[in-house]
């Protein structure tokens, strides 16, 4: 997809540009999302208002969508009424600081679930909430030097 289409297109043409696989998150408010995405993972935000927006992280477009929006699909039906969404999923964000993210997400009050530290398979990283309960692991290579060797 080219910038101009996740900008301008209308909704019909914007599908038939969509490929490949597709990650849509459904959302109870798109503009405070559209802001954790903005402000704590730096992502680029081509068109956003209170239905739906479109959203790139590197190469990767992915659309958030309001609850109300789903009036007619099976789908809200299944998401709790409060609480966190995407038990089990991780949104992981590759070749993005995440001692940067952490920092900046602490500052805006979202909560840390897991503080940025070195891994074994060879990937700084942390976990973050955002307000709906998704977790964004936002996370960079490291240096082979600094590869700690797994134990398990």
């Amino acid at each position: 997809m080219n910038p101009k289409t996740a900008r301008e297109a209308e909704a019909a043409e914007f599908g038939r540009k969509l490929r490949g696989f597709g990650i849509n998150l459904l959302v109870r408010d798109v503009l405070a999302s559209v802001k954790f995405l903005r402000e704590v993972l730096q992502m680029k935000v081509h068109r956003a208002n209170q239905d739906f927006a479109v959203v790139q992280s590197g190469r990767t477009y992915f659309q958030l969508h309001a609850d109300h929006t789903y009036h007619a699909n099976p789908l809200p039906s299944l998401l709790p009424q409060e609480g966190a969404r995407g038990a089990g999923v991780e949104l992981r964000l590759y070749e993005i600081d995440p001692d940067e993210c952490e920092v900046r997400a602490s500052k805006l009050d979202f909560v840390i679930l897991k503080n940025s530290e070195d891994r074994p398979h060879g990937l700084r990283e942390c976990y973050i909430l955002d307000h709906d309960g998704y977790c964004w692991v936002p996370s960079r290579k490291m240096r082979t030097n600094q590869i700690i060797p797994n134990l398990t």
